[in-house]
């Protein structure tokens, strides 16, 4: 046995690499049994009187951990995060906060502050859409010319 392939760069990025992926399949392990177990306290919650606001928290809290159990996933698959999921994660966790306090009882600032997040957040995903279109225009540009050739 030769131990210094044990400490080759390859070698070491590989074996790092598999211990993140189990840490990433260990978040997604637990996720799944947390939104679980928040699905089956909201169904037990609709047996009492409705209570909208908190029915409406638990639905897009689910939603949220929908959206982090689908970011790892793509980590898992191609070892990046994706801005796009991120970022519809922040938005969905930022409206769920305005819903449960009500709009009307925010105060000024707090709600201008928010809307500016919304908004910053909200030109992220129209500008990741238009690079991605203009990615792609530009590749078949390039597929069109080296087929002429």
């Amino acid at each position: 046995m030769d131990w210094s392939s044990w400490f080759t760069k390859d070698t070491i990025v590989r074996n790092l690499e598999g211990f993140q992926n189990f840490i990433v399949v260990s978040l997604c392990i637990g996720l799944f049994c947390a939104m679980l177990i928040r699905l089956g306290e909201m169904y037990v919650s609709l047996l009492n009187p409705l209570n909208f606001k908190l029915i409406t928290s638990d639905i897009l809290f689910i939603l949220i951990l929908v959206e982090l159990f689908r970011l790892l996933i793509v980590y898992l698959k191609e070892q990046r995060i994706s801005a796009g999921t991120a970022v519809e994660v922040s938005l969905v966790s930022a409206l769920r906060e305005v819903i449960l306090q009500g709009v009307l009882e925010i105060p000024l600032g707090q709600l201008l502050g928010i809307c500016a997040f919304l908004s910053v957040l909200g030109g992220l995903l129209l500008l990741r859409v238009w690079m991605f279109q203009r990615l792609n225009s530009l590749d078949s540009i390039d597929l069109h010319e080296s087929s002429r050739m």
